[in-house]
């Protein structure tokens, strides 16, 4: 047979045997097992600066579809390489298509990826989308990798075999019927499996973080404590964790003199304390919702941490997520005792997407400081870094004081003669973990301030709502302004040198119309 016919018949082999690895590798994940489907992803983007990130998520309409970009991108790699190593492998079978070496097959497409994967995906090969320890996950990642490319292997090298079964009397291989009969038979299973893996993707699409990722909590709606299915939402992941407290640990180690294993039920026979905090994003904007408000339920960090006896040159404390996510802060933080290790939210256990059963509060800082399904907790010493901090977020992680106007809408109108009372204007106001001590709002772009009524303060670590009576002179345009004073006594502004990474600042304001 002509060498083109072989290598023909080596891509398709190669294509479906891609198809299965892919389908495979859908089934793990459906079991929460990770694969290379999303934490490539995760192992790439922390290379990719925050600004050519940030572009590159508006260029695609938002960081759901770039995660789906991700993915996608992923699987039709994964095909074409697949088409192309089946190719190669019909070449290399060009002389004698129907005989084969196990072992050269084994090494090329079996032993070489999960070596090439070890190494390149190590930092994250620890993630378990169920919960199991970091170390148990990566052995598990690497199985389950393992069990899909030995499916490639032994689907490309049957596949072509069985295309090139043929008896004949003469040397002359051409192409004959049956040659295309099989062929036609390979791609219905292929076409079959695509058909499985259509319905895992699907399954697993609904179950993915598309439908909340990115929901935030603003206008009319906010109320002193947010409602956890209201609460602000931000992740990385396709699919969150959905982790089983029978299967999770916490571990502290690192630079301490007495490492330790936690389970839930260990953890919740410490004394509990609760305490309201506010979590805002570090990408949250002036007039943005990627802020709330909850009573959390835990214990404090240092308590763990006090059993562990830190060495004297730990200086930062690095926790980590079943989802390979992780974050640092510095020890004399981890060690306040506001910080805590939270596993109630208002009164109910953590919902799964806001870190069953698990997660850091850590007021003061922005919300990628308080990890979710946290799994580890790791001290080490002061260049220690986490995910967006490697991304290039940062450096300052301190939130400032800020404030918004959620009543009345930017760009409203209102008719003088239709008003039965003044207009009421209400907003919040958060100073990270110094508190709010005094709103104030200008009516005229801020040229004149008056001061605003503070009517429910959640104390220094959460913020405050506040709200004013307006009763317009005359129908105009208007410019409302909102600051804020922290109860440091420091009043709101933009820092013309904080970095754009480091969280924006400045004043959040609307435009109010008044007709007569």
């Amino acid at each position: 047979m002509s060498r083109t016919k072989v290598i023909a018949a080596g891509l398709l082999a190669g294509f479906i045997a891609a198809i299965a690895m892919t389908v495979m590798m859908l089934l793990l994940a459906y079991f929460g097992v990770a694969t290379p489907l999303v934490i490539i992803g995760d192992r790439l983007s922390v290379f990719i600066p925050p600004g050519p990130f940030l572009s590159l998520m508006g260029k695609v309409g938002g960081y759901n579809h770039l995660k789906q970009l991700g993915v996608g991108s992923t699987i039709a790699g994964q095909l074409l390489v697949g088409g192309i190593g089946g190719a190669i492998f019909g070449l290399l079978m060009w002389r004698n298509p129907t005989e084969s070496s196990t072992i050269w097959t084994m090494s090329i497409f079996v032993i070489l990826p999960i070596v090439a994967f070890a190494v390149a995906l190590w930092p994250v090969l620890g993630a378990s989308y169920i919960g199991l320890p970091i170390d148990a996950a990566r052995l598990v990642t690497l199985v389950g990798f393992a069990f899909c490319v030995f499916v490639f292997e032994r689907m490309l090298v049957g596949g072509f075999q069985f295309l090139m079964r043929q008896k004949i009397a003469s040397e002359d291989r051409e192409f004959t019927p049956a040659i295309a009969r099989r062929a036609f038979v390979l791609a219905a299973i292929g076409v079959a499996l695509a058909g499985g893996g259509v319905a895992l993707a699907r399954k697993l699409y609904r179950a993915a973080t598309f439908s909340y990722d990115g929901t935030q909590y603003k206008g009319r709606i906010v109320q002193p404590i947010t409602p956890n299915d209201l609460f602000y939402c931000v992740t990385k992941n396709v699919v969150d964790p959905h982790v089983n407290a029978d299967l999770w640990h916490l571990e502290v180690l690192g630079l301490v003199q007495n490492r330790a294993e936690w389970r839930f039920q260990d953890l919740k026979g410490f004394p509990p304390v609760e305490q309201e905090t506010t979590l805002m994003c570090i990408s949250n904007g002036l007039d943005a919702g990627l802020i709330s408000n909850a009573i959390w339920k835990g214990i404090p960090l240092r308590d763990l941490l006090d059993q562990a006896a830190p060495l004297s040159n730990a200086a930062r404390v690095r926790l980590y997520g079943v989802d390979n996510y992780t974050d640092t802060i510095p020890l004399e933080k981890a060690m306040d005792p506001t910080t805590l290790l939270a596993y109630e939210m208002n009164g109910v256990s953590l919902p799964h997407r806001h870190g069953y059963p698990l997660r850091a509060i850590v007021p003061g800082y922005f919300g990628e400081k308080h990890v979710k399904w946290l799994t580890r907790i790791e001290l080490t010493t002061a260049d220690a870094k986490g995910f967006y901090e490697t991304q290039g977020w940062g450096p300052a992680f301190m939130t400032p004081t800020r404030s918004r106007i959620d009543v009345p809408d930017h760009e409203s109108w209102f008719s003088l003669n239709k008003l039965n009372g003044a207009i009421e204007v209400k907003g919040m106001a958060y100073g990270g973990d110094r508190g709010i001590s005094r709103v104030e709002l200008s009516f005229d772009d801020g040229k004149s301030w008056l001061d605003a009524e503070i009517y429910y303060t959640g104390g220094d670590l959460a913020w405050s709502l506040w709200k004013t009576a307006w009763m317009p002179d005359a129908a105009g345009d208007y410019i409302l302004v909102v600051r804020a004073t922290d109860g440091e006594g420091d009043v709101q502004e933009w820092e013309e040198d904080r970095g754009w990474f480091s969280g924006v600042t400045g004043f959040h304001k609307i435009g109010v119309h008044l007709t007569v």
